[in-house]
């Protein structure tokens, strides 16, 4: 999760997000040395005391600055839509979670396991843990087993929300009477955070979302208890 201080990504903990950080790095890489080579062409034109009077066109240099900014456009176009149709593709779904959006809490629904379902309110201050993170914790979390290609149906009963996990590279809106659709799969276990990222009124900032990654055992005994 982000800290008080961190100002880039939080920590991938899914392949797609993963990839996300490579082409992040990719582009700000590309767009350095592009930042480099301007800056060092206008330093050295302010400072060049020297002109050259007879220079009425430079049909070389003029190519060479359409080209070059077509071929850096397509190294970066390539990854991005090869990352595009990858987090579009749902290979084979092990389960299906649906999600809806309320004024303002978010409720679940398990349809693979006998409707198991149940509501998912943020936790009042004065009921927090010693060790909890305010305006995160809720009072039910949703478990999903880990090394699990998962569906997730997002909707909302009531106004636009968003469904946004920033570790899981996943933010996908959730519009009344449509269901979007995205998919989650993580390689480790832990508490993961988000929150609602489409304000929906005048609680937007108290829908928290809080993902807890088991292993699939111990997930199937909790969707026995349920």
């Amino acid at each position: 999760m982000n800290t008080w201080s961190q100002i880039s990504f939080q920590d991938s903990s899914s392949p797609l997000m993963e990839q996300l950080l490579f082409f992040h790095d990719h582009t700000m890489l590309i767009i350095m040395m592009i930042t480099v080579l301007v800056g060092y062409m206008l330093f050295s034109i302010l400072f060049n005391s020297f002109t050259y009077r007879y220079l009425l066109e430079g049909q070389s240099i003029e190519v060479i600055w359409t080209i070059l900014p077509a071929i850096i456009l397509v190294f970066i176009a390539l990854p991005s839509l090869h990352l595009l149709y990858l987090l579009d593709e749902i290979y084979s779904p092990s389960m299906t979670l649906k999600t809806i959006g309320h004024q303002w809490y978010w409720s679940y629904e398990y349809s693979d396991f006998n409707k198991v379902e149940f509501d998912s309110y943020m936790t009042p201050i004065t009921d927090l843990p010693k060790m909890g993170f305010r305006l995160l914790e809720v009072d039910n979390n949703t478990v999903i087993p880990y090394n699990t290609q998962v569906r997730i149906l997002i909707t909302a009963a009531d106004v636009l929300h968003s469904w946004a996990m920033p570790s899981m590279g996943i933010k996908a809106d959730a519009t009344p009477g449509r269901l979007n659709q995205s998919n989650l799969f993580s390689t480790r276990p832990g508490l993961f955070y988000g929150q609602c990222s489409e304000i929906c009124g005048a609680n937007h900032s108290f829908m928290p979302i809080t993902l807890e990654m088991i292993s699939p055992f111990s997930f199937f005994k909790w969707i026995n208890k349920m």
